[in-house]
C-alpha cells in the first residue's frame, strides 16, 4: 500500500510545473511548457488525403514539414471559423525512442501558469465508458479549473493498435484461405 502511495506522490510531483494554457470552446486547457516548441499564428495548411478528420494537414515551418491536428475536432467539438486569435502551438511529442514536432490548432493562447502539486488533482472518474487517459490532471487556479493534458496521449497513435490487430486478423484469414 505504501509503495502505491509513493508512486502516486511521485506522479503528482512530476505534474507540478509551468503550463501554457489555451482555450478551446470556452474551456481552458494546459500543456507542460517544456513540451511547447513555439506558438505561431494560423497559416495555410496543406491538406493530406486519407487522414482522419482531425488531421488538418501539414505546414512548412522553416523547411520542416509538420503535421497539424485540430484539437476541437479531435475532442469532438464543433468546428468554428479561424479568428485573429486562432493559433498553432508546435509541440514535441514522444513516440517510442524519438520525438516528433506536431502542430495543434487552438482558439487562443491564454498565459503561462506555474501550478504547484497541491493545486493539481487527478481527473474525475466518469466510469469505464469515458476515456480520460489523456488528462494529466485538473489544475485548480483560483475559482477555475484548467484541464491539464498529457499531449503524448492526446496525439498518440491510439488507433495504431487497432490497425495492428486488423493486419494480424487479415494475415490469419489469408493463411486459412491458403490452407483451403
Amino acid at each position: 500500500m505504501s509503495e502505491q502511495a509513493t508512486i502516486t506522490q511521485e506522479q503528482q510531483t512530476q505534474r507540478a510545473g509551468k503550463y501554457l494554457t489555451f482555450v478551446l470552446d470556452e474551456e481552458e486547457y494546459g500543456l507542460e511548457i517544456l513540451r511547447v516548441r513555439e506558438i505561431i499564428g494560423y497559416m495555410d495548411i496543406t491538406a493530406v488525403p486519407q487522414t482522419p478528420d482531425y488531421v488538418k494537414g501539414v505546414i512548412n515551418l522553416r523547411g520542416q514539414v509538420i503535421p497539424v491536428v485540430d484539437l476541437r475536432t479531435k475532442f469532438g467539438m464543433e468546428t468554428t471559423e479561424q479568428t485573429e486569435k486562432t493559433c498553432i502551438i508546435v509541440v514535441e511529442i514522444s513516440q517510442g525512442d524519438h520525438s516528433i514536432s506536431t502542430g495543434i490548432v487552438v482558439d487562443c493562447v491564454s498565459e503561462v501558469l506555474d501550478i504547484a502539486e497541491p493545486d493539481i488533482e487527478d481527473s474525475p472518474n466518469f466510469g469505464s465508458t469515458v476515456d480520460t487517459e489523456f488528462i494529466l490532471g485538473m489544475g485548480k487556479i483560483e475559482d477555475s479549473v484548467k484541464i491539464l493534458l498529457d499531449i503524448d496521449k492526446v496525439l498518440s497513435g491510439d488507433n495504431l493498435g487497432e490497425f495492428e490487430n486488423a493486419d494480424a486478423t487479415t494475415e490469419e484469414e489469408l493463411e486459412v484461405e491458403d490452407e483451403q
